[in-house]
């Protein structure tokens, strides 16, 4: 199954996420920051979010502490894709471009160090144990 998600999440990224957005900087580069930069500061948000066992209102964020000490997916990694995009995409070959979308770029082309900044955080943190349903309420440092 994971490698089926895999799979999918790798073709999402080659044709919708890199390759669409590659055109939109070639037809307009100032739109297409402005909604680059406005996208990552609303947050990109996962449709796991929603997820609720019937008895853990806080079921997500529990989950998410532990796939980030867990290192299954940490700010590093999302440090890492934005790193890739931003070079895939050439942003900071861009020039030419209106105030607010060089704000926006400089926004966007900023995120990573700021966000590997975060990772040394949240290695600060101090962990918890949390219960988990799905696995018979076994208590799951987090």
């Amino acid at each position: 199954m994971c490698g089926t998600i895999a799979a999918d999440e790798k073709r999402h990224e080659q044709y919708a996420y890199t390759r669409i957005i590659e055109k939109l900087l070639e037809v307009d580069p100032n739109a297409t920051l402005l909604a680059i930069a406005d996208m990552v500061k609303k947050k990109i948000i996962m449709p796991m979010h929603l997820m609720y066992d019937g008895q853990d209102p806080n079921i997500f964020e529990n989950f998410s502490t532990i796939i980030e000490w867990q290192g299954v997916y940490t700010s590093r990694h999302y440090a890492e894709i934005l790193e890739f995009l931003i070079t895939r995409w050439e942003l900071e070959k861009l020039e030419g471009l209106i105030d607010e979308a060089r704000r926006a770029h400089d926004y966007v082309c900023g995120l990573p160090p700021r966000v590997r900044k975060l990772e040394s955080k949240a290695k600060k943190i101090e962990p918890r144990q949390v219960k988990f349903s799905w696995i018979f309420n076994k208590q799951v440092t987090a």
